[in-house]
């Protein structure tokens, strides 16, 4: 006789991180997780060490200055934003506020692992839509939507694949939904995106009354260790969304750091430029050596490795391992062909190359 938790919650596979290290190695080169390789802005770090002292008091519960910061910085109203500890965390709120047992939830094929965790979580029914060419596809997800279908997740770009879709397909997507279905973007990776046709969901998350849009501190302004994003909808939902959070669910050094990192310019910049050198630097060197790499416009590239014994993803992993790059095995994504690759510092990014072409000539 002991507590049982109810069954959806068992049914869910704990979301497994990227590993971190390499038993052997002399140096470690990780390449798991989409960390950035530039780290957080020198002023993130600072405000963070500047409210040391202060740790024995609360943080703002609503994280009003954040979110003025926010709105400053993408032109949106402070009103329509909730932050919280990482990504993620809206995910779940939104899971919580409106997914009810029975009810539906759709992502793509490949789609972020925790769209399933949170709509288990709340004891609704994950809904997999099918893609094409590990691209999500407009026309499978409105295929499977049905009256039980609350909330429809779309990552854009997509990890752990790096594929995206235009912004004239989002709005074919949103204009075919049903009014009382939510449809929440997920662009973690939008800084990185360099296509004219793509669009984070801003403006239809500002324009419509079922559409929300997510964003992370964790990517390109290197803070994923202290837990911050955010998301931008309509009054209803962000109501309903603060109804339901933790009363401090942002810490005040995260909020302190999303504040500096958003007023330094120059470090985003940086970051930007250094992927839009590096990404496709790597793509054309991977292919060169005959591995297939997705395209990509995050700061990750999906390498499919051929089934043949000694030279599979698994193969692949623990060689480069041994050499302390650590790569990000996606077998969890039923991707188990493929390592995903996070774009490094100029040092990692050349180790791999070679340690990829060690790999290949010799196993």
């Amino acid at each position: 006789m002991r507590p049982t938790p109810r069954p959806n919650i068992l049914a869910i596979d704990a979301y497994v991180p990227g590993k971190s290290g390499a038993p052997g190695a002399a140096r470690i080169f990780k390449l798991s997780a989409n960390e950035t390789p530039l780290g957080p802005s020198p002023a993130a770090i600072e405000a963070v060490r500047g409210l040391a002292a202060d740790s024995a008091l609360y943080p703002d519960g609503s994280s009003r200055v954040l979110r003025a910061a926010i709105g400053a910085a993408h032109g949106l109203d402070p009103e329509r934003i909730i932050c919280g500890a990482g990504s993620d965390n809206i995910l779940e709120l939104l899971a919580i506020a409106y997914i009810g047992p029975g009810d539906e939830a759709i992502y793509s094929q490949y789609g972020f692992l925790e769209y399933k965790i949170v709509t288990l979580a709340a004891g609704g029914v994950p809904v997999v839509a099918p893609e094409e060419n590990y691209t999500a596809s407009v026309d499978a997800i409105l295929a499977k939507v049905t009256a039980k279908t609350k909330i429809v997740f779309l990552a854009n770009p997509n990890n752990p694949t790096g594929t995206w879709l235009p912004a004239t397909e989002i709005a074919r997507l949103h204009r075919a939904l049903p009014p009382q279905t939510l449809l929440v973007l997920d662009a973690a990776y939008a800084e990185y995106v360099r296509e004219a046709e793509y669009d984070s969901g801003a403006a239809l998350a500002g324009a419509c009354e079922n559409v929300v849009m997510t964003r992370t501190f964790s990517k390109i302004y290197g803070l994923a260790n202290l837990r911050l994003g955010w998301g931008y909808g309509p009054s209803h939902v962000i109501d309903a969304l603060n109804r339901i959070r933790s009363p401090f669910n942002v810490s005040g050094p995260a909020s302190a750091a999303g504040i500096a990192a958003l007023s330094d310019r120059a470090h985003l910049k940086a970051a930007i430029d250094h992927n839009a050198r590096w990404l496709p630097w790597l793509t054309t060197e991977i292919r060169a050596l005959g591995l297939e790499a997705l395209p990509s416009v995050g700061n990750f590239i999906a390498i499919r490795f051929p089934q043949t014994p000694g030279r599979t993803a698994a193969d692949a992993d623990g060689f480069l391992a041994a050499r302390g790059l650590i790569l990000r095995a996606i077998g969890a994504y039923g991707m188990g062909e493929f390592l995903r690759l996070t774009v490094g510092t100029e040092e990692a990014n050349r180790l791999v190359i070679a340690g990829l072409k060690d790999f290949l000539a010799h196993g």
